[in-house]
């Protein structure tokens, strides 16, 4: 068991508020667990989805409660039980929901009494560890993902060599690599070879491009936080809830 508690954290819609009628195609699809809502448009412009046998591709698409919708021939339900969870990634697992390349995934590392497909809230790459979500409401991956949300995420960083000052100065006031600009909300130099990095924008392996450009190599790249929830003791490669109080807070920072 790699399960850290008893209770997950879940909601039923049917409870918070009256369901529409109808509502968009995709929507409907991230609901079922199936993915966030953007990469659901994508599913549908691929012609993957079906709406009462009829193949559909294009977006802005409603079904009713009565309609049957399938992906690649499987009949997808909303989901009432939604869960929240955190995950501590150990390195060398990919945050994805299969691998060409056969390396672990990071979703196995969750609890198997869990029966909904979950999918995580944005990514660590495959050599970093650390703090991750995942669920299978739609709505909040999506809300969270989004760049608008500004939520921060804290790392810690060790590097196998000692770390330049002008690294921590340049990254903090913001740096432009190979035309794209990087730029950190907070860093603490913590050691010759330690530090720790705040972020919001969370751009690809931006933390690596960084160091890179001073020829420098981290040897070490673990999130410790994302917004107000914490990595804490949760052992590396163990799973726990967010509480009803992350939720809440998280909820707060997305207003």
């Amino acid at each position: 068991m790699n399960y850290m508690g008893t209770n997950t954290v879940s909601s039923n819609r049917d409870k918070r508020k009256p369901q529409r009628r109808e509502m968009r195609l995709q929507v409907f699809l991230a609901r079922g667990g199936i993915a966030s809502r953007r990469a659901c448009e994508k599913l549908i412009l691929e012609g993957r989805v079906a709406i009462n046998g009829l193949s559909v591709n294009e977006l802005g698409i409603k079904v009713a409660p009565s309609d049957i919708v399938t992906l690649d021939g499987r009949t997808i339900s909303p989901e009432k039980t939604m869960h929240y969870i955190v995950l501590n990634k150990p390195p060398r697992f990919i945050c994805t929901q299969k691998d060409p390349q056969n390396r672990p995934l990071a979703r196995d590392l969750l609890p198997a009494v869990i029966r909904e497909r979950l999918y995580n809230v944005g990514r660590l790459d495959f050599l970093s560890s650390g703090l991750i979500f995942f669920t299978n409401d739609g709505q909040f991956a999506r809300r969270l993902s989004h760049p608008s949300s500004r939520i921060e995420k804290e790392y810690f960083v060790e590097s196998a060599n000692p770390i330049p000052p002008a690294l921590a100065e340049q990254f903090e006031a913001g740096i432009t690599i190979e035309g794209e600009r990087y730029k950190a909300n907070y860093i603490e130099l913590l050691g010759w070879k330690t530090l720790k990095i705040v972020l919001t924008e969370g751009k690809n392996r931006e933390i690596r491009r960084v160091f890179s450009h001073f020829n420098i190599h981290p040897v070490t790249i673990r999130r410790i936080r994302i917004g107000p929830v914490l990595l804490g003791n949760l052992p590396e490669g163990r799973a726990r809830p967010l509480t009803e109080d992350e939720l809440r807070r998280l909820s707060a920072l997305r207003e």
